[in-house]
């Protein structure tokens, strides 16, 4: 063959094409961009296996090596939003040799995503194909990119986030039209409420976050509030938890019953009269015994479809949808019930009914999150420390009956010591399980003589951190249940009750330092020392006078101001457990919580999602990266996190090795990803886990080696 097509092709330099590893895709419109020797390279090719280009194939997918290459044949490239895979050519040049496949039999054919990148920068479907893009990244389709290459997976992705696709647009399952859905008469007294109930494969959103909460389980009962048709329940009951639910269209004569948890989801958005909306979340509330979980539909960024009808859209099959944005969606609870809205997650909200069960829920949520911590699959992996024992204050001959007791039953007395530093005080004997107390009792003698002992051995240091941790987390917890009713002293839960005595004496002093805090967030100087003592301290990265980052895990470090300061955020965008990265703004009253991508395997993880919280316009505004916005990466990973974190040692030597080769301008977000790697590639580097090393790729001599001269 040509010696020119079998050249290595540097794809980075032609700027066009979605590039994935050692391979370039392209539709056939852009291989006019091409290098003259791919170019020839796919003639070659075509020629060699008797096809003719478009007539055949329509995406090329070239190695850069320039040897291999496929010839691929996408039928509905353009009007298949995510076009499945017909035919492919795989040839090598050299060898002149051909694989042929065709998938017409096939069930789950490869598919096509991001086509946009393939076309030539002029064609002007590039924004509508990179719109459906971005919005498949924004529910989360690309976050396994390793499985979602085929079509059987896609679908039911697509399903699994509660949409679907249809018209070339990701369409909310909610408002997708169904078998019934023409010759709808077109009138307020026909609009058609029921063509928005769901079938699902898994739980919808509102049932997710009150299992993820432990707020439904085996041991509690479960209640649909317009249940539709009954895919939750029928996947509760399966999980051995006690579900019923009534619908006016699908399970009219079923009971209205009241239950633990009762689950209104996406019903208010659907009903058109007002008066209807909120005599259905009354309704709901009033088979409320614990807590109601209320969601709704969120407007987004792009006007919704269908004609504006009243506060709301109607859509071509008479059906009635009413958008919220967060903010509107709470005060319409709180206006309707006169109770708090907890937010849960974006377009769901917890109300409880059980005040007992909201402080246990809020406590848990404000409190440390060691669950959560434990759920992102690094704390189980390192042993547990061991308990730190002081040595006796002098030598003695003879053991005392003390020292004995302790290791005899060393197990069960720090068993005791976990509860202590749960409370940060001495539990009471109502306050442990019942076979710890017999346990205690048989073989010390009595809780207080057990804790008499276990705290003789810990150091002050030990029992003041368990004490001020405590006491933290009590401020965070009363300074948010500001944002909501006050509740009596009477009504709170016997635990709560005991901290308030031991830590603050009574509930007004509480209160009172609970409130110094929250208005403490206004202190500008304040906010600045809290950041600076935190940055000292080792708790993220200090940007003078502007900012301190830092990773989710260590937010329960922080001071309880800064502590606050971030968990106000919650108040309005719900659980913020999800996020990796945290950055308090100091100055402009902002709270940015970013999530990456395998953050803590990699060196220079790559952000996937932004949300910025204004707490001073009580409003929020959330970018998912990948589609307009590009992802960019994370550099110095080192800074925002501390020598507890896993692979501390090995970011901080590779932080410190990619300074020294001072190859990127660091500073600011530093350069794009394809720029980084670019120069990265040019000057024989490679990333490896962990470590920078030498590539160890030949070079052509045409490439440079300086700025002035080549290999060659």
């Amino acid at each position: 063959m040509n010696e020119s097509a079998s050249a290595t092709v540097e794809f980075t330099q032609i700027g066009i094409g979605k590039l994935i590893g050692e391979h370039l895709y392209l539709h056939i419109s852009a291989i006019v961009a091409l290098p003259a020797k791919s170019q020839e390279a796919i003639a070659l090719a075509a020629t060699q296996i008797g096809i003719r280009i478009e007539e055949h194939f329509n995406v090329v997918k070239l190695h850069k090596l320039g040897d291999e290459l496929s010839l691929l044949h996408y039928p509905d490239f353009f009007e298949d939003p995510f076009p499945a895979l017909a035919q492919s050519w795989r040839v090598s040049l050299s060898r002149k040799s051909t694989a042929y496949r065709t998938y017409e039999e096939s069930r789950n054919s490869p598919i096509l995503h991001r086509k946009e990148l393939l076309l030539p920068p002029s064609d002007p479907r590039i924004p509508e194909y990179a719109s459906l893009t971005e919005t498949a990244e924004s529910i989360g389709l690309f976050a396994d990119p390793n499985r979602i290459g085929f079509t059987e997976y896609w679908y039911r992705l697509i399903a699994e986030r509660g949409y679907v696709l249809q018209d070339n647009q990701f369409i909310p399952l909610a408002n997708a039209p169904g078998e019934d859905s023409n010759n709808v008469p077109d009138s307020q007294s026909e609009i058609r409420r029921h063509l928005t109930a769901l079938t699902r494969s898994n739980f919808s959103a509102p049932v997710q976050a009150l299992s993820r909460h432990g707020l439904i389980n085996t041991e509690t009962t479960f209640f649909d509030y317009g249940c539709g048709k009954g895919d939750d329940i029928r996947g509760l009951l399966a999980n051995g938890i006690d579900a019923t639910g009534w619908d006016p269209h699908y399970a009219p004569d079923a009971e209205k019953r009241s239950a633990d948890a009762v689950n209104i989801g996406f019903v208010i958005n659907v009903i058109e009269n007002l008066t209807e909306r909120v005599e259905a979340l009354k309704g709901a509330y009033s088979h409320t015994r614990g807590v109601l979980s209320v969601s709704a539909m969120l407007s987004g960024n792009s006007p919704p479809e269908g004609r504006q009808y009243g506060d709301g859209y109607l859509s071509s099959r008479n059906t009635f949808q009413k958008y919220f944005t967060q903010a509107q969606l709470r005060d319409f609870i709180e206006h309707t019930l006169d109770e708090s809205a907890i937010a849960a997650g974006p377009g769901v909200f917890f109300v409880f009914r059980d005040k007992g069960l909201e402080q246990r829920f809020l406590s848990k949520r404000y409190g440390h999150r060691t669950q959560t911590v434990l759920a992102r699959g690094w704390v189980h992996d390192r042993p547990p420390r061991e308990p730190r024992i002081g040595p006796p204050r002098e030598r003695r001959l003879r053991v005392d009956r003390a020292t004995q007791l302790f290791e005899e039953h060393r197990s069960l007395l720090e068993a005791l010591w976990l509860r202590f530093q749960e409370l940060g005080r001495p539990p009471e004997k109502e306050e442990l399980d019942d076979s710890l107390v017999s346990e205690l009792e048989l073989k010390i003698g009595s809780v207080p003589k057990a804790l008499k002992i276990i705290l003789g051995r810990k150091e002050e240091t030990e029992v003041q951190a368990a004490r001020a941790s405590r006491s933290s987390d009590l401020l965070v917890l009363f300074a948010l249940q500001r944002f909501q009713k006050r509740k009596p002293y009477r009504h709170l839960e016997p635990t709560l009750q005991k901290d308030i005595r031991y830590f603050f004496g009574n509930y007004l002093t509480a209160q009172e330092s609970a409130s110094q805090v929250l208005f403490g967030i206004g202190n500008l100087e304040a906010i600045d020392r809290a950041c600076r003592e935190s940055a000292e301290k080792g708790y993220g990265w200090l940007e003078e006078g502007q900012s301190l980052q830092l990773h989710a895990s260590l937010l329960q470090r922080l001071p309880t101001l800064l502590r606050v300061y971030v968990e106000c955020a919650t108040v309005l965008c719900g659980d913020i457990s999800e996020f990796d990265l945290i950055k308090i703004h100091i100055r402009s009253g902002k709270i940015s919580l970013m999530k990456f991508e395998d953050f803590e395997n990699s060196p220079l993880p790559r952000l996937q999602q932004r949300v910025k919280v204004k707490l001073r316009e009580l409003d929020m505004d959330v970018f998912t990266y990948g589609g307009q916005f590009p992802p960019t990466l994370l550099y110095r990973k080192s800074r925002f996190i501390n020598e507890e974190f896993p692979f501390y040692s090995e970011q901080l030597e590779f932080d410190e090795t990619l300074d020294a080769l001072a190859l990127h301008d660091l500073t600011g977000y530093g350069p794009s990803e394809g720029e980084f790697f670019q120069v990265l590639e040019s000057s024989r580097w490679a990333v490896d886990r962990f470590k920078l090393v030498r590539n160890g790729r030949i070079p052509s001599l045409d490439e440079l080696c300086g700025k002035y001269l080549s290999y060659r």
